[in-house]
């Protein structure tokens, strides 16, 4: 069976309305990060869809006993925000998965070799093979950053089909690089841009998601 790198933009009304805000260049940062909030938490529900584990029993109601749907709590599930512009998608992620763990993997773009390097890792040594995985980063550029946390994560025993990656925007070089490296890889974005200028940043993109979201800009 041939493998193929699944990428789902919604077409939700609210999912293009918050990308909207986030694009525009006069959204103050107070508001950037509010949008951010909502991208995670649109954007993580839709992931969400046939990837929760669940279990099947009944409950009774007032007035009968009828067959029930609970999310399985024995199932482990994982966030890792790519620190620091993964942060800002966390907090609508946390309201979906409040029971998830949350591990912290900070990673660092060098601006002019483009090359990245990681200064924080608090991925557990390794993962129960059942763990659900949601990886947040709001922008798959060149592909360097999320190559790195796909191989962190699943060196520690993930498998990637139980991976769901959330970014705002995505590229092609990123994308083409996770096709070639993880084929079972579902990823949700709000948007697929055009391409990468000199720098490596997407366009039109929204500019740097981190420094918008925390004010550093």
């Amino acid at each position: 069976m041939v493998l193929q790198l699944r990428v789902y933009v919604p077409e939700h009304p609210l999912v293009k309305h918050w990308l909207a805000v986030a694009r525009d260049q006069n959204t103050p940062s107070v508001l950037f990060k509010t949008a951010m909030t909502e991208l995670g938490r649109w954007l993580t529900y839709e992931a969400a869809r046939q990837w929760l584990p669940t279990l099947e029993t009944s409950v009774k109601t007032p007035l009968a006993e009828c067959a029930a749907t609970f999310i399985d709590p024995s199932v482990p599930i994982a966030v890792v925000p790519i620190l620091r512009a993964g942060l800002a998608l966390l907090e609508g992620a946390q309201s979906l998965l409040p029971l998830a763990s949350t591990y912290h993997l900070g990673l660092a773009r060098n601006e002019e070799t483009l090359e990245v390097s990681c200064y924080l890792n608090k991925l557990p040594a390794s993962f129960d093979p059942a763990t659900r995985v949601l990886i947040l980063e709001p922008m798959l550029a060149t592909g360097g950053s999320i190559s790195m946390a796909m191989a962190e994560i699943t060196g520690r025993g993930v498998d990637p089909t139980l991976i769901r990656l959330i970014s705002v925007v995505a590229a092609p070089p990123a994308l083409q690089k996770l096709s070639q490296n993880y084929p079972s890889l579902n990823i949700y974005t709000a948007i697929i841009d055009e391409g990468l200028n000199s720098g490596g940043y997407i366009v039109p993109g929204l500019g740097d998601a981190g420094d918008r979201a925390f004010g550093t800009y």
